[in-house]
């Protein structure tokens, strides 16, 4: 499969291994993609995470659908940027992994994620157990190749509903096929929750105020998983009195309540 531990996954190599408590890695993100956003960040830190946790289990299960308390956002990662990555695993056995972590660009932090909690799931439903306590091997020693990672297309998405500084609206088309499937997962395919979460940013940021960023990402929670072709309704409305904080939310075709969350902005005069 070409695409296994190419598409969809963001570490090179780990540089430091303390089983069952912690890690740091690296990934270099390719200098020839349009962008590396930081829900991509995120994933590459929870990626470590999961590493550390499926090797403590001995690759019984692996943690699916992380949920992060808060996600700050410090800075962008560039094309060409090298990440470096670090988690510190809390507490972990076959129900779940508890962790932090964080990535940095040379010095400077870029991304930090705090209480988060990754369901461990059945390894078999998702890959082979045998290829990934390989690739393990691989990165905790030469590493893999890098620039294997060629970016991701953007999933259709048609404009919906738009009130004016109030709510915004889309439809999100999940691509029947797509080369990251073949990493998320090799055996199941799911639309990434860092990929989602992505689109909801740039959805919320049509209501920002001039200037605003995104500064953190709060009480993050997927309710199901996504599967190719699923399509999505998806909203980003303003907290009552409060133009800084956008409410994210994703219904399936059915209405049933896909995912939360609540994007804060900063502006510079905060």
């Amino acid at each position: 499969m070409p695409d296994h531990f190419a598409a969809f996954s963001f570490v090179d190599r780990i540089t430091a291994f303390a089983a069952g408590k912690s890690a740091r890695g690296e990934f270099a993100v390719p200098p020839g993609i349009a962008a590396f956003p930081s829900c991509l960040v995120a994933e590459a830190v929870g990626q470590l995470a999961a590493w550390v946790a499926m090797e403590h289990i001995a690759f019984r299960g692996r943690p699916v659908a992380a949920l992060a308390s808060e996600t700050r956002f410090h800075g962008e990662v560039r094309p060409g940027d090298t990440l470096h990555l670090g988690v510190e695993i809390e507490q972990c056995d076959d129900e779940a992994v508890a962790y932090s972590g964080w990535a940095r660009v040379n010095d400077a932090l870029v991304i930090e994620l705090q209480d988060c909690l990754g369901p461990m799931l059945p390894v078999d439903e998702f890959d082979s157990p045998a290829a990934l306590a390989e690739r393990l091997v691989l990165l905790r020693g030469a590493g893999a190749a890098p620039g294997r990672f060629h970016g991701v297309v953007a999933p259709r998405i048609v404009a919906g509903e738009c009130v004016a500084g109030e709510s915004v609206s889309a439809t999100l088309h999940v691509p029947e096929a797509a080369p990251f499937f073949g990493d998320h997962f090799a055996r199941r395919p799911v639309f990434p929750a860092t990929l989602l979460l992505d689109v909801q940013i740039g959805l919320a940021m049509q209501l920002a105020p001039e200037g605003a960023v995104p500064e953190r990402m709060t009480h993050v929670k997927m309710r199901s998983f996504i599967a190719p072709g699923d399509v999505l309704q998806i909203e980003a409305r303003r907290a009552p009195g409060d133009a800084k904080r956008i409410l994210l939310s994703a219904r399936s075709e059915g209405g049933k309540t896909v995912a939360t969350a609540r994007l804060e902005l900063s502006t510079e005069e905060t």
